[in-house]
């Protein structure tokens, strides 16, 4: 019976570093051969180590190297939603052009039972619309004016809180950007200043997984 292959194991590398760690890879296994697919270029070394650099922002264009690839100076729009708080910016490379964030006040769970918890668990919610609604609000006034040149949008905090403020029909075309590129729904904290201004960094890594030999 053969045994099952182990699961592939990921690295993040910021833009200006996958040179020299491509560099390293090839010094630990020997030159690698180079394949470019629709969705990653995989690099096979000689002894059998295996790194395939994910293309997130969507298949290499003819005549761009990888180390292109990675460094382009995208506009990218950006949107980090949770229940307490959220925060929309544009980026030029790692660079905020413009942004916002705002805290939300949602009140915490109650202990007590019957109607009063009932009482509580509508406030929150009714405390929770408003907050996506204010959220709303300002990926209307920030990203709309520049869908015609983002190159996409990518997603931070809570599943349900992104789901609801993109869901206004006139989002349809930010939605499209979003789902066009294979970004996951990064996992943030509540969004602060901090974490806007310092999201480009979590976007622009580069992923490669590695086999076990790697």
């Amino acid at each position: 019976m053969a045994t099952p292959a182990l699961p592939l194991r990921t690295v993040h590398v910021q833009p200006e570093r996958l040179a020299g760690w491509l560099d390293r890879f090839a010094v630990r296994h020997g030159t690698p051969t180079e394949q470019t697919g629709a969705d990653a270029v995989r690099f096979r070394a000689p002894d059998g180590a295996e790194a395939s650099v994910l293309l997130r922002w969507g298949p290499l264009p003819p005549g761009t190297t990888l180390l292109e690839y990675v460094a382009s100076e995208r506009l990218v729009g950006a949107l980090l939603a949770r229940r307490r708080a959220h925060a929309v910016g544009v980026f030029a490379g790692s660079t905020l052009l413009e942004g916002h964030h705002h805290a939300h006040y949602v009140q915490g769970r109650t202990k007590a039972g019957g109607w009063s918890q009932q009482r509580y668990a509508r406030r929150r919610e009714h405390q929770a619309d408003r907050s996506f609604t204010g959220a709303a609000d300002e990926v209307a006034d920030i990203l709309l004016p520049h869908l015609d040149s983002l190159e996409a949008l990518v997603l931070g905090g809570d599943k349900v809180a992104v789901k609801t403020v993109l869901a206004d029909p006139a989002f349809a075309a930010l939605r499209a950007l979003a789902e066009n590129t294979a970004h996951p729904l990064y996992p943030v904290p509540d969004p602060n200043k901090g974490i806007l201004a310092g999201f480009a960094t979590t976007f622009r890594s580069v992923p490669i997984q590695l086999n076990e030999l790697a």
